[in-house]
């Protein structure tokens, strides 16, 4: 039951993180710690157990936002007006 859980908590995680908008630097803040959480967590689990995911998570929730806002792209410029 719980293999079910986590595989419909991580397709609502997607689904979220396919809304954002990509050139908002907050979005891929947001989008880069939910993916740096889930990554660190896991990480952390399979090398510290319990303890170590909460680490995990924690490190990886703030590498992942700070990396989503340092490679935020600029937005493309608008169309010409002759269009």
């Amino acid at each position: 039951m719980t293999k079910i859980l986590m595989l419909s908590a991580a397709g609502a995680l997607l689904l979220g993180l396919a809304a954002c908008d990509p050139y908002n630097p907050a979005d891929r803040a947001v989008g880069g710690a939910a993916i740096g959480a889930g990554a660190g967590a896991a990480t952390g689990a399979a090398i510290g157990g319990g303890p170590g995911a909460a680490v995990g998570a924690g490190v990886g929730a703030g590498l992942g936002a700070t990396t989503g806002v340092l490679t935020t792209p600029m937005p493309p410029p608008p169309p010409s007006p002759g269009y």
